[in-house]
Order: C-alpha cells, then structure tokens, then sequence
C-alpha cells in the first residue's frame, strides 16, 4: 500500500502545480494544503449541492472551465453525463488522469475549447455549470449569452464580486442629462482590471451584486437560489432576455433562439477535440 500511494503521488506531482483538491480513492490528496484555505474546492461543493438534484440520471451536463474536474465528478457521480471544458492543456491532462483514478470515464468527456466555440454548436444542456469563469474572459457577456442559449434547465453561476448587496430601485430609463444615478452603489456595473487583480493578469472584471443580477435577467435567466456567497442558482427565463430585441445577436446566432430548433443535437463536428 505504501508503495501504491507513494507512485500516485508521484504522479501526481508530475502532473502539478494543482488548483483542485481531489480526494483520490486510497485516502490521498493532490492539494490537501490549498492557498484559499480549507478543503478546495469540497467546501465549496458542500454549500452548493443541496441544490442540485441528488439523480442526474438522464441529464447531459456542461462544466466551463472545469480545471481538474472536480465538479465534473460530483455530477457525474449522481448520474449526469458530463462534457467538460478548458482552455488549459495543463487542468485537462490533470482531469485526464483523475477521471481514470475514479473510474468515471464513461461518464465525463473533456475537451479543449473556448466557451466561445459553443457558439457554434447546438447542443442544449440540462444543467450548464459555469463558476469560476466570467470574470477570467475579456467577453463575458458574450460567453454568458451564448451559454444561456445552450441552458435548457438550470446554471450555476459564480464570479468574483464587489462587496455589498445594494440595488438601485429604477434601472429602466432615465434621460441621457441625469447620470448622477449611474454613481450610485446599487447601480449595475462591473470594474474593469486594466492590469492584475490578486496577482492575476487574467482578472478581468470585478461586476457588484445588482450587475450580476440585471446581466443574467439580460441573458434570459432568473435567480432562483443563492446558495453561497457570489453563487446564483438560475433557470432559463426568455421574457427577460435581450436576444428577444437586440440585433448584434444575429452575428453570434443563425437567428433569435436557435438552438432551441436544435435542442438535444450533439456538439458540432467542427467542435470536437481529440477523444479524452
């Protein structure tokens, strides 16, 4: 047994540096002191899935940014069929390797994509899992858009935040002289990060509560549940969303909803990675 785990753990450290703490079958860990303090990210997991149906059975599953694969597990543990997500080679060989670990293989694909690239596809998702993420993309509504249009019954959303919960009462009109409200700290808006944000060139966008809420009524989601700290339960809601009037869709999709002309296709060929 020793030596078993002392090859996994050099594997593992091969494989490094990791962001997620996986619990590997045998008792060991590839990050069991994480930076953000505490079991990462099983502390998070432990808050959210109260929320997410216990039998997946049947559901086909979406994790953007999937890293390791931490969530991907979780889903797929509960019967989901799982498509997950990166940009980066190094989070897919980890997740590559881990899903081996936990035998899970038959139930979750990893491929190296862009969100952006689901554009392209038609494919509609059940539960589409998007934490982590948004505030990494020069994009962001862009990608929140597109994977409104692929949620066909909840996401899961988290980004980083500006504290506080305030919401400015009137946001529907004011005339192009009264600015003044735009100040306000309810007033949905996001700041900008021309530089680094906790050491990070990645760290785009810091949006405050009330923009998270108005930018996901404005993709055609309602906040249903906030199971956590900058974690939105949401489910799709078309009345809201700005596909319904705003023509700069049509450069993104075919026409307004498309993908619901397609509900249930696979992903595009155009799309597909090399086999997991």
């Amino acid at each position: 047994m020793a030596d078993t785990k002392a090859e996994l753990q050099r594997q593992i450290d091969a494989l490094g540096p990791w962001f997620h703490n996986l619990h590997l079958p045998g008792g060991v860990q590839t990050l069991p002191n994480h930076f953000l303090g505490g079991d990462f990210p099983s502390f998070k997991w432990e808050q959210i899935r109260p929320h997410v149906p216990e039998d997946l059975t049947g559901w086909r599953v979406l994790d953007v940014g999937c890293n390791a694969g931490f969530y991907s597990f979780e889903l797929a543990r509960r019967g989901a069929s799982v498509l997950a997500i990166d940009m980066e080679p190094l989070y897919l060989d980890q997740a590559r390797w881990a899903v081996q670990q936990f035998g899970l293989q038959d139930r979750v694909e990893f491929r190296q994509l862009q969100v952006y690239d689901l554009a392209r596809s038609s494919e509609q998702f059940d539960l589409v899992w998007f934490m982590g993420v948004f505030y990494h993309l020069r994009y962001p509504l862009l990608a929140l858009d597109i994977l409104a249009q692929r949620t066909r019954r909840m996401m899961m959303f988290q980004t980083l935040s500006m504290p506080g919960e305030e919401v400015y009462p009137d946001t529907r009109d004011h005339p192009i002289t009264e600015r003044t409200p735009l100040l306000d700290t309810g007033w949905p808006k996001m700041a900008f990060i021309e530089h680094r944000f906790s050491g990070d060139p990645t760290n785009w966008w810091v949006p405050n509560h009330a923009g998270i809420e108005a930018m996901l009524r404005s993709s055609g989601l309602r906040v249903t549940a906030r199971p956590a700290e900058e974690i939105y339960l949401c489910v799709p809601n078309a009345e809201t969303a700005a596909w319904r009037w705003d023509t700069q869709y049509a450069s993104v999709f075919p026409a307004p909803r498309a993908a619901e002309a397609g509900r249930g296709a696979p992903v595009d060929a155009s799309l597909e990675d090399a086999p997991s």
